[in-house]
């Protein structure tokens, strides 16, 4: 990857830290989308291996077991086909809440992704690594397996943290 295909998101302040907001378009259904958000076997391929119960309240358990981070959430948004929340963290950690919405659009679904992160934390790294789960999802829709591109991460990560500077 180039700098001429790096397409990024946006990151704002908000009252108690960060929000990124991240876009693609996949030339797929939005069914198709939605399964890769939700259905075990699939989200295995471009995230990490995980379970949500697909319902307001529902447990959310995905395990990174290279890095040892094991997410335990809870469902706090769900439409189904459409919308998907849960904050990316466990325990007594800060809440970083992950919003997935999904849209039809002209040549497939327009994915939305809003990623809230505290104060203290760093939203470049965190908006960086989910464009890199996003390209292995768009891989992972073309029936390709990728590891994870540390390449797109280093690039988004340094063009997200120039956005974070200039927000002062």
């Amino acid at each position: 990857m180039d700098d001429t295909t790096l397409t990024l998101g946006q990151i704002s302040r908000t009252e108690a830290g960060f929000e990124g907001h991240l876009g693609r378009v996949f030339a797929h259904t939005q069914d198709a989308v939605w399964a890769m958000l939700t259905v075990p076997a699939s989200m295995a391929q471009w995230l990490a291996p995980g379970t949500i119960e697909l319902r307001q309240g529902g447990a959310v358990r995905i395990d990174f077991a290279d890095s040892g981070i094991v997410i335990d959430s809870t469902v706090t948004a769900f439409e189904a086909g459409s919308l998907l929340e849960y904050s990316w963290s466990s325990g007594d950690q800060p809440q970083r809440p992950l919003r997935w919405s999904l849209q039809a659009v002209d040549g497939g679904t327009l994915l939305q992704l809003v990623v809230q992160v505290p104060a203290g934390e760093d939203p470049a790294k965190a908006c960086a690594g989910f464009e890199g789960h996003l390209e292995m999802l768009a891989a992972a829709l073309e029936g390709v397996s990728i590891k994870f591109p540390f390449d797109v991460f280093v690039q988004s990560r340094k063009a997200y943290s120039e956005q974070v500077a200039a927000l002062g």
